[in-house]
């Protein structure tokens, strides 16, 4: 049977082929964070224009996605923190055990970006949010990591909504 991007994957691959995004997409979040605050230092700029439907504009997230379960104290911080942990070994796990390609791959592209925001909360007791698309009628703001969960997520459901797990075994 030949195998697609759907397809079953062998074992030895499941760990690689989910690695290799959450590597990258934790280093692109980690290195555009360093970018924002360090060398262009939007914190102390605030917003940055640059066209009518993009700004840099700087938001610490104290919370989980859309500002949910705001961290008001220490412990609750520390607590998103565990949680993030958790949620990435959990999906570790998964990765682990993944039969598709597209799966392990949606995987990863989670797990990057979870453990991206777990360092920001590590670090600044919050995470770095900057890229805002308001022209767009988008409310949010939000990084790179929050878009590879995001993306990684929605493709995570898709795959499990329209592949059936049983034709990937057969």
């Amino acid at each position: 049977m030949a195998e697609t991007a759907v397809g079953p994957i062998p074992a030895k691959d499941r760990i690689l082929l989910g690695l290799v995004p959450a590597t990258l997409l934790f280093i692109a979040d980690q290195v555009s964070k360093w970018w924002i605050l360090e060398q262009i230092q939007l914190p102390r700029l605030g917003r940055i224009e640059i066209s009518p439907i993009f700004d840099l504009t700087m938001v610490w997230n104290y919370g989980v996605s859309f500002g949910l379960l705001k961290a008001g104290s220490e412990w609750e911080r520390w607590g998103l923190v565990v949680l993030s942990g958790v949620i990435s070994a959990v999906f570790a796990v998964w990765l682990a055990r993944a039969e598709r390609r597209l799966t392990a791959l949606a995987l990863g592209v989670v797990i990057g970006g979870a453990l991206g925001n777990m360092v920001d909360r590590i670090r600044y007791g919050a995470v770095a949010d900057f890229l805002d698309f308001s022209g767009l009628y988008f409310p949010y703001v939000f990084n790179v990591a929050d878009a590879a969960i995001t993306i990684g997520a929605a493709v995570l459901f898709l795959d499990l909504m329209f592949n059936d797990p049983k034709k990937a075994r057969a």
